[in-house]
């Protein structure tokens, strides 16, 4: 015995023929989204070769845009006109996956729905990736050595860090450290890596060949190393620092 009534199908069924009739007609009078023009009819160009790509940015977006929103309405199509043939044959209403009848309420909502609550194909979120995201997972895929303990050699994140070095339209606000302030500072693990020296005071204070005549170079490492020095004086001159007992 059908789970439906007459006039719960015959509403479903007026639905979905009131939105066959929508989309039929959207889709004919703006010709499928111009997909039935070419490119060189927008541009007047007779070939794109002789452009540069970007001169027809604006175009090939558009053409994105359409090809996307005539897939989705003659998929949308595609399933009224599919509900209406299963309103046919007497199969309407019933789940394609396990067989059991779909609520008039999920009908009501999405009537050329084929599959109810727990079987919709919309609900499972693939877990699958592209095969190429195994190269790149961790950074910089198989030239990162940091991962292994027994390696320290040269890879592909410090070869990045050498091509970084000479300018990327990244800015402070994008950099990985929050506190960087200089465009200087930003390369990949730039504060943290302290290349040719094992403490941080080494890559600003130096001397000469004979120990004496010591100096300070004023990098990102020394600017901080001075900025948490004042910032614990000021701290002890308030009585609040560690040293106050």
């Amino acid at each position: 015995m059908p789970h439906l009534t007459k006039t719960q199908l015959a509403e479903l069924t007026a639905k979905l023929k009131e939105t066959q009739s929508a989309l039929v007609e959207q889709l004919s009078d703006n010709d499928h989204y111009g997909m039935n023009e070419s490119m060189r009819d927008n541009t007047n160009e007779l070939s794109p070769i002789d452009n540069h790509p970007g001169d027809l940015g604006s175009e090939v977006y558009e053409r994105g845009k359409d090809l996307a929103l005539a897939e989705h309405h003659e998929l949308h199509l595609a399933r009224v006109e599919d509900a209406l043939d299963r309103i046919e044959d007497g199969s309407y209403g019933y789940c394609a996956t396990c067989g059991k009848p779909i609520s008039f309420e999920r009908l009501s909502a999405i009537p050329e729905t084929a599959y109810c609550k727990d079987h919709s194909p919309q609900t499972f979120v693939s877990a699958k990736r592209p095969v190429e995201e195994t190269l790149l997972s961790p950074p910089f895929g198989r030239t990162s050595l940091d991962e292994r303990d027994d390696q320290n050699g040269f890879d592909g994140e410090d070869a990045w860090q050498i091509v970084e070095s000479f300018g990327t339209s990244n800015s402070p606000a994008m950099a990985e450290d929050s506190e960087i302030d200089d465009y200087n500072d930003m390369e990949i693990e730039a504060s943290e890596e302290l290349d040719g020296f094992v403490e941080p005071y080494e890559s600003f204070i130096a001397t000469d060949i004979y120990g004496q005549n010591v100096c300070f170079y004023r990098n990102g490492v020394y600017r901080k190393h001075m900025s948490a020095t004042e910032h614990l004086e000021s701290e002890d001159s308030l009585g609040t620092g560690s040293n106050k007992y």
